[in-house]
């Protein structure tokens, strides 16, 4: 069975990310860690996404 997950925009996932608010943000990369972390094999989509939420969270957040 395959699953088709379409088209995936990178940088378009970017800027919606750089939009969100704070809460936004830590409620999507909480989504994207839950279906990353709850499945054996995940797909390269949701850890993409998971990373990018992550690296968003980082640059807005950083550790001085």
């Amino acid at each position: 069975m395959s699953m088709a997950v379409g088209h995936f925009d990178i940088e378009e996932h970017r800027a919606r990310l750089r939009k969100m608010t704070d809460e936004q943000l830590l409620r999507h990369g909480k989504a994207a860690r839950d279906l990353v972390e709850n499945d054996p094999n995940p797909l390269p989509v949701h850890v993409t996404q998971l990373n990018e939420a992550r690296a968003e969270w980082r640059r807005r957040h950083p550790k001085v």
